[in-house]
């Protein structure tokens, strides 16, 4: 099945991932659980790319809502291409977007998923504004 994301959505990562005999279930492909896993590693390694590095005792990144469509198993061996997608900037939230399709198959995706993400203030426990520098890697 063959995805089409909205333009607004702007792609600003992609990585490979290798998909691990431990990432199967009983089903001998990849467990439901797992796809999270793997949206979740690319999130941080996009974060880290762009030096968002969260300070326990200042502000940064927190998912308030995650989501997965399966479309296609994902199967031991092979490797998981896994691109990144932002849209929507708000005051202090923006979506996040990742689909997933194999290296040997890379126009196929195989699940596609995503996140709502706030910027918070760890020490208040509160809604922070989006930093300028976060907002402009999203816009």
């Amino acid at each position: 099945m063959k995805i089409e994301l909205p333009e607004h959505k702007k792609l600003v990562y992609e990585m490979t991932i290798p998909i691990r005999w431990g990432d199967m279930d009983a089903m001998n492909h990849v467990n439901n659980t797992t796809y999270f896993r793997y949206l979740e590693t690319m999130r941080i390694d996009w974060m880290r790319s762009i030096g968002c590095r969260p300070d326990p005792k200042g502000e940064g990144p927190v998912i308030v809502n995650a989501f997965c469509n399966f479309y296609r198993q994902l199967e031991y061996p092979g490797d998981v291409l896994v691109k990144m997608y932002v849209s929507d900037p708000a005051r202090s939230t923006f979506e996040s977007w990742g689909t997933m399709s194999r290296t040997d198959d890379p126009d196929v995706i195989y699940a596609a998923g995503g996140a709502t993400t706030i910027w918070v203030n760890f020490q208040a426990q509160k809604a922070a504004p989006l930093p300028d520098w976060m907002r402009r890697h999203i816009e």
